[in-house]
């Protein structure tokens, strides 16, 4: 399990996507203080739910070396982990908090911030080796939630299945080798500031990803 853990992390300064380790530099040069690397899974080992986003913001996770921390989508993932259980404490944007995951881990298809927000196909299958190892090293998964349908397609692709294996959409919910995995729109500004994703239905979501882990 330790060498599957080793794998499931790249390296900080990861030179197997050029586009994107030449996007870190100029990062790195414009803003020395942010993390500017690929930004490593968060959560617990012993988790029984994984939280499968795209790929790192740039202001987010790209800023502050922990998913989903720093941007708009943070926001209701983590108060909707905190409210089902999933996690502990509080959050805050920059990371100085005490927020702890609870049988969840997250991590992202793509490690490190694409330019535009959009990772090239290449970048997906060049990482994805990372993704199956973090998979295969949590030896109690039982969900994982994916959050948006390229995070989907690619959490299939890690698992060496088609990604038609599952239905696209919010809410689907199908079995993917010995996981169960559940489909949510992303939980981006977008989508939350247009109503396409309300707090409700993306609290359901981990509402039935609790029963799962615990039936």
């Amino acid at each position: 399990m330790g060498n599957l853990t080793a794998l499931a992390e790249p390296p900080r300064d990861c030179p197997l996507c050029p586009r994107l380790a030449a996007y870190r530099a100029v990062n790195a040069a414009a803003h020395p203080d942010w993390f500017n690397g690929p930004a490593p899974s968060f959560g617990d080992l012993d988790a029984r739910l994984l939280v499968a986003g795209l790929a790192p913001g740039r202001q987010g996770a790209n800023r502050t070396g922990r998913p989903f921390t720093g941007d708009g989508a943070g926001v209701i993932l983590y108060a909707t982990l905190i409210k089902t259980g999933f996690a502990t404490g509080r959050y805050d944007p920059n990371g100085d908090d005490d927020l702890a995951l609870v049988d969840c881990m997250i991590s992202n298809a793509v490690r490190c911030a694409p330019p535009g927000n959009k990772p090239e196909t290449f970048e997906e299958n060049t990482c994805r080796p990372f993704l199956t190892a973090r998979i295969a090293a949590l030896p109690r998964l039982k969900v994982i939630v994916t959050l948006g349908d390229v995070a989907r397609r690619n959490v299939l692709k890690a698992l060496g299945l088609k990604a038609s294996a599952g239905l696209p959409g919010h809410g689907t919910e199908f079995q993917a080798g010995p996981y169960v995995v559940l489909n949510s729109y992303h939980c981006s500004r977008l989508n939350t500031n247009t109503g396409r994703l309300t707090p409700a239905m993306f609290e359901a979501v981990f509402d039935r990803a609790k029963t799962l882990v615990n039936g």
